[in-house]
């Protein structure tokens, strides 16, 4: 799909705001509200915008602690990966998993727990209780520099 100026303009406005009304979003990029509309359901159509989601604050939920968890696997066949992908993607606290490249680990996981008891936890009880998990390193977020969801939208 080519996006033109309008496109861009409601995609950066509704990752900032996904509960804007139609309204108000076809008044801040200067459109009408019916073409407004129809090029946001244009974009859904078109796989451009996947959901709406709310963005929940961690520490007022009490998930407080914040770490990157580097995955090593003992063989590099489908099957074990697959598997891995699968019992991680069950657990809730895992926030992201990666399969990543150029490091010592095959996957970097996200995740986020109330604190270390809870780290320990998850990590001894669940991630490496998956088979084929054979190193794990850990690294703990002390602060969140950059912390966003929007994706920046290239013109084309």
């Amino acid at each position: 799909m080519e996006i033109d100026r309008y496109d861009r303009l409601i995609l950066e406005q509704l990752q900032a705001d996904g509960r804007i009304s139609n309204q108000d979003l076809a008044d801040r990029i200067g459109l009408s509200a019916s073409p407004c509309l129809r090029r946001v359901r244009a974009l859904e159509e078109a796989g451009l915008i996947t959901g709406y989601r709310a963005l929940l604050d961690a520490r007022k939920l009490g998930l407080s602690l914040l770490a990157l968890i580097g995955i090593s696997m003992d063989q590099h066949i489908p099957e074990r990966f697959d598997n891995f992908e699968a019992r991680v993607a069950e657990i809730p606290e895992v926030l992201e998993c990666l399969l990543i490249t150029g490091q010592q680990s095959d996957y970097q996981l996200k995740v986020v727990v109330r604190d270390m008891d809870a780290y320990q936890e998850l990590l001894l009880n669940r991630i490496t209780r998956i088979a084929g998990v054979s190193g794990v390193h850990t690294s703990f977020v002390l602060r969140r520099v950059v912390d966003r969801t929007a994706l920046p939208v290239p013109a084309r």
